[in-house]
């Protein structure tokens, strides 16, 4: 059992909201007690995002004394990020879901950026003063010290003829006058690197309509072309500043398919040999300089780093020796790496944060990601091994009840998202909360998934509907054939591809599931191709039709492969539930099944979440979808 020390903000805040939760679903269905925790540069302050229900609460803590500097509740802003900016700063940044009708009809994500002068106790919006430009920003922002006081960088969007250019702006915290444009991009422009002095190097543009990428460097003349390549679909991708910052390194793909990660000099100096990129790595940078550091890595199943410096190697290496079997993550640390929060996932206690402090050489638990789970909540989660019907070898993870004995159990099949992403072991809220009924939970890596091999996600391609359902029902015999699961009590589940996983499980696959449960799925294929073309632009289109195995908007296979197209052949009870504020999937393509169901005579339900985003960022709506979920599928398949 771990000792848990709730810093005296979360505690004092989380009393007062009186927070106990007895309910098991109420338990994994809120959001993280804790959703973010991030060190200053010095190590002396640690900044907290908690939750309770839909409200969340800032709060900053001297680890010293334990002294609360500031605490402000945000409400039911929802947060994606916390930063610090010197000592003095923290930078905010929260999105909300909209459609800006003056400036662009499709409705999506906007996000904000917020200072908090931890000083004067003021909350000030970054963006705010800028000329000519939106008051959102692109990506994380970035800080720099400049003129020797740490300054940030936001891209933004400022209008040149009427047309929107991801820019470069400036924000002076303690100015009257904050924003100022550092630089200005045109219409293709994607991405920015700002250098460790603050000044923008590398700026990476794509137009979508030819495909020509280009990566631009910083000369003394102005920009220059360092790379330009034509990729109607994977262009390369600009990584960031290299390990010294004279150098932009960019991951390109070769002949064979195989990624790799080049550099483009921003000074005269030769380049360094090109590196292969592993299928799902990504950068580890320091966040006072934006310089390479390391690289995120799989090892075997769990999260891993590769730290340039032999230093933040060894430190991480003890770190891990510290907490054996179970999955860290790094999650802050001080600008020294001296202190470093971690975020540790044991398959029999969950997830918490702890904070190693290499001087001391001691750790201390800060709280538990979920309050309110305990041990004896936790389901035991195992990995499988089986061969697809074609004999292509398939792994994924079964979550099984406490309690019962692993033989002719109910099964609901959990399909992930992307489809292009994974499951990896450790802690799942929805599939905790779904075992904690009495079901097992089988989470498949279905050919098409990421980070398992660049052959193992190309296998995908034009698959969907396909060999990526089928991977998911020759699960399904495979238990059967080991006795672990009772196959006539099968249901399926599933969110974004998963919710389109479920709806062809009911409508492609008959007979193999008792019942289906959808949140943000897509059932029309055509109609969400059109929608994407339209609102995302033709990159987005090719990068979907790839999957589906589609030429265009209009070729055959997608009402092939469409579960509304082929609602005569479902025979099991459907349930559709739906964020009203999607933007990534539009409620229309629930709409459209429900209706077709209806139309047909079969049984449906429609659930339409008002305020709802496509990742159930709402605690309150998140809830709601978990209990109606949970009284379906107990209602169609109990589990005794």
């Amino acid at each position: 059992m771990r000792t848990v020390r709730l810093f005296l903000a979360l505690a004092a805040w989380a009393a007062a909201a009186g927070c106990a939760i007895a309910a098991p679903l109420e338990a994994y269905g809120k959001l993280p007690s804790i959703e973010s925790l991030s060190l200053s540069p010095s190590g002396a302050q640690l900044a907290i995002v908690a939750t309770n229900g839909d409200d969340r609460t800032i709060a900053v803590e001297t680890l010293a004394d334990h002294k609360i500097i500031i605490r402000s509740a945000t409400g039911k802003a929802k947060v994606r990020q916390v930063l610090w900016a010197g000592e003095d700063h923290l930078i905010v940044v929260t999105t909300m879901t909209a459609r800006p009708i003056d400036v662009i009809s499709t409705q999506r994500e906007w996000a904000m950026a917020f200072s908090i002068d931890l000083k004067a106790r003021k909350l000030r919006p970054l963006m705010q003063d800028a000329a000519d430009a939106m008051n959102t920003i692109y990506g994380a922002p970035a800080v720099r010290l400049y003129n020797g006081e740490p300054t940030v960088f936001v891209q933004g969007v400022k209008f040149v003829g009427g047309r929107g250019c991801l820019s470069v702006f400036r924000i002076d915290l303690d100015g009257a006058t904050t924003s100022k444009l550092v630089a200005e991009g045109s219409e293709e422009t994607r991405d920015w690197v700002v250098g460790p002095d603050g000044q923008p190097v590398a700026q990476e543009l794509y137009d979508s309509r030819n495909g020509r990428w280009t990566l631009k460097l910083k000369a003394a003349n102005g920009w220059r072309e360092a790379k330009t390549v034509t990729a109607m679909i994977d262009p390369p991708d600009m990584v960031g500043l290299n390990a010294d910052g004279k150098a932009v390194l960019y991951s390109e793909g070769d002949t064979e398919g195989r990624a790799t990660v080049r550099e483009a000099r921003l000074d005269d100096g030769p380049s360094a040999a090109p590196l292969p990129l592993l299928e799902g790595q990504s950068s580890v940078r320091d966040p006072q300089t934006g310089r390479l550091i390391g690289w995120t890595t799989m090892v075997g199943d769990h999260p891993g780093y590769l730290f340039l410096d032999p230093y933040d190697a060894k430190v991480w290496r003890a770190v891990e020796k510290a907490y054996p079997n179970q999955s860290v993550t790094l999650w802050s640390w001080s600008a020294n790496h001296r202190r470093i929060i971690v975020r540790v996932d044991s398959l029999t206690e969950g997830p918490a944060f702890a904070l190693v402090d290499i001087d001391t050489l001691q750790a201390q638990w800060l709280g538990n990601e979920y309050m309110g789970v305990e041990p004896k909540d936790v389901a035991m989660q195992s990995p499988v091994h089986y061969r697809a019907r074609d004999g292509l070898e398939l792994s994924g993870y079964l979550t099984l009840p406490k309690d019962r004995a692993p033989n002719g159990l109910p099964l609901i099949v959990f399909p992930h998202g992307g489809p292009a992403s994974r499951d990896t072991p450790g802690w799942d809220w929805w599939a905790q909360a779904m075992a904690s009924r009495g079901y097992a939970v089988l989470q498949v890596n279905f050919r098409g998934s990421a980070g398992l091999g660049e052959a193992f996600l190309e296998a995908g391609y034009g698959q969907w509907g396909r060999k990526m359902q089928t991977d998911l029902s020759d699960g399904v015999k495979h238990l059967a054939a080991e006795g672990t699961i009772d196959p006539k009590r099968v249901c399926i589940v599933g969110a974004s591809y998963g919710g389109y996983a479920a709806l062809a499980g009911a409508a492609l696959e008959p007979g193999v599931y008792r019942c289906a449960a959808s949140f943000g799925g897509i059932s029309d294929l055509r109609r969400f191709v059109e929608w994407e073309n339209s609102n995302k632009g033709r990159y987005a289109f090719r990068y979907f039709a790839r999957f589906v195995g589609a030429r265009d908007g209009r070729d055959p296979a997608l009402a092939e492969l469409s579960p509304a197209a082929h609602v005569d052949q479902v025979t099991i009870p459907v349930l559709l539930i739906h964020g009203k504020d999607d933007s990534v999937v539009p409620l229309e393509q629930s709409q459209i099944m429900a209706d077709a169901l209806r139309k047909a005579g079969k049984s449906v339900d429609l659930v339409v979440e008002p305020g709802e985003d496509h990742w159930l960022s709402r605690g309150e709506t998140r809830l709601q979808m978990l209990k109606a979920t949970m009284a379906f599928v107990e209602k169609n398949n109990p589990p005794n």
